[in-house]
């Protein structure tokens, strides 16, 4: 059961609900913390255990901090959502290209060069600055603050298709999803030279590289499992470059591109990981060599993202179209 506390008197209260439980013979000797999330599924475990760490849990009428306390059958449970706080970031007016949207997520084709979040450098002009613009007050908060849930990145200089919750429960469910590896993503990219096999998968843990703690890299012990199937689409320049489609099992931080790299065929343009050797460019045309030289980013694009929504139970696949340097480069090539 859900009700207001106690009647709103100003906005403070506005979205203040509390929610009254009581433990049924079933439920005794339960974590605290689990049972809250059978019962309120719209909160994640880690929202529960932080709202009971403010004091806004109370068991038979005293706050309890303890997530791993194991309840009794008959229990009272009084549980305090306080109104979301509002985002450090500023809403700034960002034209967003919006594939889809409704109440509860929606899912945009980033551009290159635009920041997911804020950070230091990046203090501003990033996705989550346009969309807290853009949602407004559609944002009902995740984990107790308004702003958009980011459930996966891409790299600044990688452009495609990304999905953001809007609310804490499609929050919870599209993070179950990618957990579960229930997400169809599949990029595009350029890279040097021909993969071969044509058609395959790779493994190999990724973690910081031991030679440059700046770069990841497949390493041979620690690091986190990665797992990326890939196939080739056209070669291009007379074997030069090839168009290659990646699909993500895990997505681990630079994974396509340590990848890609771990197999001796690195990205075009990748300032970080790729061999960039004019070299490489001696079948290449004169037009395109000149658009080598204004290409300033890795060449891979989020060209597909595929997932059950997780509040209306729909199956969306949505597809985007490369960007127009991407295009010209693979034109002129």
């Amino acid at each position: 059961m859900t009700e207001p506390e106690f009647p709103p008197t100003d906005d403070s209260f506005e979205e203040q609900t509390t929610h009254h439980l009581t433990v049924a013979d079933d439920e005794r000797k339960l974590r605290l913390d689990k049972l809250l999330a059978q019962r309120l599924p719209e909160l994640s475990r880690s929202r529960i255990q932080s709202l009971m760490a403010e004091g806004m849990v109370l068991l038979d009428n005293a706050v309890v901090d303890n997530a791993n306390y194991r309840v009794k059958s008959g229990q009272s449970i009084t549980l305090t959502l306080p109104p979301a706080e509002d985002a450090d970031p500023v809403p700034q007016d960002i034209p967003l290209d919006i594939v889809f949207e409704d109440e509860h997520l929606l899912v945009v084709n980033k551009p290159s060069g635009m920041v997911v979040h804020p950070a230091p450098g990046n203090s501003d002009g990033t996705l989550v600055n346009a969309l807290l613009y853009h949602c407004g007050d559609d944002l009902q908060g995740i984990g107790g603050v308004k702003r958009p849930g980011i459930v996966h990145r891409i790299d600044k200089d990688t452009s495609g298709l990304m999905v953001v919750a809007k609310t804490e429960p499609c929050h919870h469910g599209l993070v179950e999803l990618f957990s579960r590896h229930d997400i169809e993503r599949s990029y595009q990219a350029l890279v040097w030279g021909v993969p071969s096999p044509v058609r395959g998968t790779i493994t190999g843990n990724i973690g910081r590289s031991p030679q440059n703690r700046k770069k990841m890299a497949v390493v041979p012990k620690g690091g986190k499992a990665a797992t990326t199937h890939y196939r080739l689409l056209d070669t291009l320049a007379h074997d030069t470059v090839a168009l290659v489609e990646c699909r993500l099992e895990t997505g681990r931080t630079h994974q396509i591109r340590v990848h890609m790299t771990h197999m001796g065929t690195p990205l075009v343009g990748d300032p970080v990981y790729g061999n960039q050797s004019k070299s490489r460019q001696k079948h290449f045309s004169a037009e395109a060599k000149n658009l080598m030289e204004d290409f300033n980013r890795q060449a891979l694009h989020a060209k597909t993202l595929g997932f059950i929504h997780p509040i209306t139970g729909e199956d969306h696949l949505f597809e985007s179209e490369l960007s127009n340097d991407l295009k010209a480069l693979i034109n002129t090539l």
